[in-house]
């Protein structure tokens, strides 16, 4: 059980996602609820109906592998990175690059990893100083988050984007997804409590609390806690999960919060399933007093599906976006994940003293 307390300013957001070509656009749309779920062309499930998903629409149904994941990153990472076009000539930071991958599953391009740094590396030459790559599905985003607060805490760096993508509609994926009976789908022989497997990408830049002062950069919010946990009672076993990893992530950050001080909202990845409900019901019964209203939280897979490891960056973006756009409910949201090997996380989303007020 870890946290950091040292705060990161998020100074930069991108995405891509099936309700949204960006960051902002895919905010707008998940606030407004939105669904981006549609029947897939060719896949079919066990009852013969065509299989529910959510897709990038623009992104043709015959992109596959490494081609459909690399054309949801980049864009987003593009996006992100815009703010330091604007920062003046010869201040531009020691910049960092750590990626939220997804793990093994059927269908999922081998080496993922290597081949997507192979492609940022060639529409960005070396503008990256360092980079790192995190396969743990959904909680992906939370050690590299953890990684990454601690390098700009030391000075090793300035600034780092942190990026996740994930897509599940590989028809191998989709099969394994059915015969895992976690496939969402209507009538009497379907699955009522399986998720709708979606695709997206998020990318936050992340700086130390001194570059904005130097550079002009804007400030969206600040990051100012990381907790990690690990859940042994998984998924797709016979064992029944109490979150215990989740809650070890959870009291990681809440310790950081000052008296009186509670979360006021809440942004996660539960997509449907019964185990993800459970798990944070239990989390919350533990840790309510600091959560100012525990069943109100926003789950965005209504809207865009379970996007896996693109979840977590996603999330820290509509937070720092509602603090942006001042329609958050207080100064103090939370984001948390949870990854079907185990991996458990949470951070602490905070309205930054940075943030303009234009």
């Amino acid at each position: 059980m870890t946290a950091l307390t040292v705060s990161a300013s998020i100074a930069g957001l991108g995405a891509r996602t099936p309700i949204g070509r960006s960051v902002w656009a895919s905010a707008a749309a998940a606030r407004a609820g939105l669904c981006g779920f549609r029947e897939h062309p060719f896949m079919v499930d066990g009852a013969g109906e065509p299989m529910r998903v959510a897709r990038a629409p623009w992104i043709d149904w015959h992109v596959e592998g490494v081609d459909r994941f690399a054309a949801l990153l980049l864009p987003a990472i593009d996006e992100a990175l815009g703010e330091l076009a604007r920062a003046p000539a010869g201040t531009l930071p020691r910049l960092g690059l750590a990626l939220a991958l997804p793990a093994w599953r059927p269908g999922l391009p081998t080496a993922l990893g290597e081949a997507l740094f192979a492609r940022i590396a060639a529409r960005h030459a070396t503008r990256f100083a360092a980079a790192a790559a995190f396969e743990l599905g959904h909680a992906a985003a939370y050690p590299a988050l953890d990684a990454v607060v601690g390098a700009l805490a030391t000075g090793s760096l300035d600034a780092c984007l942190v990026g996740g993508v994930d897509s599940y509609l590989a028809p191998e994926t989709l099969e394994w997804v059915e015969s895992c009976d976690q496939l969402h789908g209507g009538g009497a022989l379907n699955n009522a409590w399986g998720f709708v497997p979606g695709e997206a990408a998020g990318a936050v830049l992340l700086t130390t609390s001194e570059l904005p002062r130097r550079t002009g950069l804007a400030v969206l919010a600040d990051i100012s806690a990381v907790g990690i946990g690990r859940e042994g009672k998984l998924i797709k076993t016979d064992d029944v999960c109490t979150g215990e990893g989740l809650t070890q992530a959870f009291r990681s950050v809440l310790g950081t919060l000052a008296p009186g001080e509670r979360v006021d909202d809440i942004f996660c990845d539960m997509n449907g399933e019964p185990y993800r409900a459970d798990e944070y019901g239990f989390t919350a019964l533990r840790t309510r007093e600091h959560l100012r209203a525990a069943g109100e939280f926003s789950s965005p897979a209504d809207c865009w599906g379970d996007v896996g490891a693109a979840g977590g960056l996603l999330h820290v973006a509509l937070a720092a976006i509602a603090h942006r756009k001042r329609y958050a409910k207080g100064p103090l949201s939370m984001v948390w994940g949870s990854s079907e090997s185990g991996e458990r996380g949470a951070a602490l989303i905070r309205k930054s003293p940075l943030e303009r007020s234009d």
